[in-house]
């Protein structure tokens, strides 16, 4: 008999949605090329960089910088931004790498919020899934 409890399927349900290192961009060189191939996106609460590449995989970087607050607040914005690309990356199409920058405005943010604002950046960019 195969029963399947509440947390089992939570557990089961989460660990194809994890975000393994190599699914994330670590190389300043990988930074420093998104910014250099200038396929940007801005909205309110963070700024979208797409590198493109034989190496690009849909990874994910995401950069806080001072300006986003103190490093509670850089940390929470760091959180944010990597659970709404992580709930959502089914639903994006393409070989890029994904560089998220966070603006200030994300120390106010919920979720919701941000999640909204990166489905919307993702539409503009032409990564979504129609």
């Amino acid at each position: 008999m195969n029963l399947e409890t509440g947390s089992d399927k939570a557990i089961a349900d989460s660990v194809d949605k994890g975000l393994s290192r190599k699914q994330r961009v670590a190389s300043p060189v990988q930074f420093r090329e998104a910014y250099d191939q200038g396929r940007c996106y801005r909205g309110r609460l963070v700024t979208m960089w797409l590198r493109t590449g034989p190496d690009a995989a849909f990874r994910l970087g995401v950069v806080t910088g001072r300006r986003v607050g103190k490093a509670i607040e850089r940390t929470r914005a760091r959180r944010l931004i990597r659970e709404a690309y992580r709930l959502n990356r089914s639903r994006f199409c393409g070989v890029f790498d994904v560089i998220l920058s966070a603006r200030s405005t994300i120390c106010s943010a919920r979720m919701q919020d941000v999640e909204a604002e990166l489905l919307t950046l993702s539409r503009k960019a032409g990564i979504l899934k129609k």
